[in-house]
């Protein structure tokens, strides 16, 4: 499975990496992208910008995520997964009010959906709808290399904008 990490205001690719599908792989991925970029220089500039947000789809709404986002002072952005079982029972969503009151909240939610250009983008154009690589260090090359290249079309675009 292939993750990447996006900033939502011009919609780049921060960080990727590759996994084994398991049931907790996008998770953990998401929990290894957000530590990432946590080195000195990078800390400073996020204290500087005020909180962090993580947006994220309903796949995400499990307790420990979330509180493995609080205790890194990451705001969970998640969809809450609101699903109602066969008995009638409406899903409990681990994301509380204090943060769906918000209106950044509803931002990040439209915003979120963003991603899924970067994974369209390197399925169709770069080459990863079917990977002809074997082994977890070389797709995970191959998919740096792809998230690297969509950036570098992204920005004469943003740069045009600009």
């Amino acid at each position: 499975m292939g993750h990447a990490l996006m900033e939502n205001r011009n919609g780049l690719a921060v960080a990727g990496t590759v996994t084994h599908a398991t049931g907790t792989a996008e998770r953990e991925a998401a929990l290894a992208l957000i530590d990432w970029p946590r080195r000195r220089r990078l800390r400073r500039a996020i204290r500087r910008a005020g909180r962090v947000t993580l947006g994220a789809d309903k796949a995400y709404d499990v307790s420990g995520f979330v509180a493995a986002l609080r205790q890194r002072a990451v705001t969970p952005h998640i969809a809450i997964n609101g699903r109602i079982s066969k008995h009638g029972v409406v899903r409990t969503t681990a994301v509380d009010g204090r943060v769906t009151r918000h209106p950044g909240y509803a931002i990040s939610q439209v915003i979120r959906k963003r991603v899924e250009e970067i994974f369209g983008w390197d399925k169709s154009v770069g080459g990863l709808a079917q990977v002809k690589l074997r082994g977890l260090a070389k797709v995970k090359a191959l998919f740096t290399f792809a998230l690297a290249a969509y950036n570098l079309i992204r920005l004469p675009k943003l740069l045009a904008r600009a």
